[in-house]
């Protein structure tokens, strides 16, 4: 079984063994020789997905939440987990509270490297490259670390306060990066992908 996670840049694919990326263009030309059960957010794959090997797992995402317009892919990172912060670190960063199975709400910030391009929009003394070995607990005393201390610590701040003392599960690009400022924190490269695993087990009469 192939699971397949279509995001805006890039679908990534998990076999059950290794996780592979293709870039959307690549992903248009790519002809699958097996069933696909998929997610996805980008409207530039809408004829490629129409190909009867393709089978879309949204509908099949049964989670409990009152959020309107929650992207298919928030949902099945919740959709693995009953209690805890779900942080979704990519281009945008996702934060989704779970309590006892239910969705209780969740927001969305820049990414770690959005936050980087649009600086250096402002002026070329801001297009600095991160620090990431960045003391968050003493004020930053030149540029790179000022830039690196502004976009680090108020998500490291907003992550804290919105775990209220719950897990705190990362996934994305930058999960892991983030991971280390949390004690209480797992980072899950497969969180995504377990969440429609769950819905798949699920619904086996259906879509197996």
């Amino acid at each position: 079984m192939i699971l397949c996670d279509i995001g805006n840049t890039h679908a990534t694919f998990f076999d059950g063994r290794k996780i592979w990326n293709l870039n959307i263009d690549e992903f248009n030309l790519y002809e699958p020789k097996e069933k696909i059960y998929y997610i996805n957010v980008n409207e530039r794959v809408a004829q490629k997905i129409q190909e009867p090997l393709f089978i879309d797992i949204e509908p099949y995402i049964n989670l409990n939440s009152t959020y309107i317009g929650l992207g298919v892919d928030r949902a099945a990172a919740c959709y693995a987990i009953n209690n805890g912060l779900i942080v979704d670190a990519g281009s945008a960063i996702t934060l989704d509270l779970m309590a006892n199975g239910c969705h209780i709400g969740g927001f969305i910030i820049p990414g770690i490297t959005t936050s980087l391009s649009s600086l250096k929009t402002i002026s070329k003394r801001l297009d600095l490259p991160l620090n990431s070995q960045i003391d968050l607990e003493c004020l930053p005393q030149h540029t790179q670390d000022a830039i690196s201390y502004g976009i680090i610590k108020p998500i490291v701040n907003l992550i804290n306060e919105f775990s209220r003392g719950k897990s705190i599960y990362l996934t994305g690009g930058d999960g892991e990066f983030l991971s280390k400022y949390f004690t209480q924190s797992i980072y899950d490269r497969m969180l995504i992908f377990r969440g429609m695993q769950r819905a798949i087990n699920e619904n086996k009469e259906i879509l197996c």
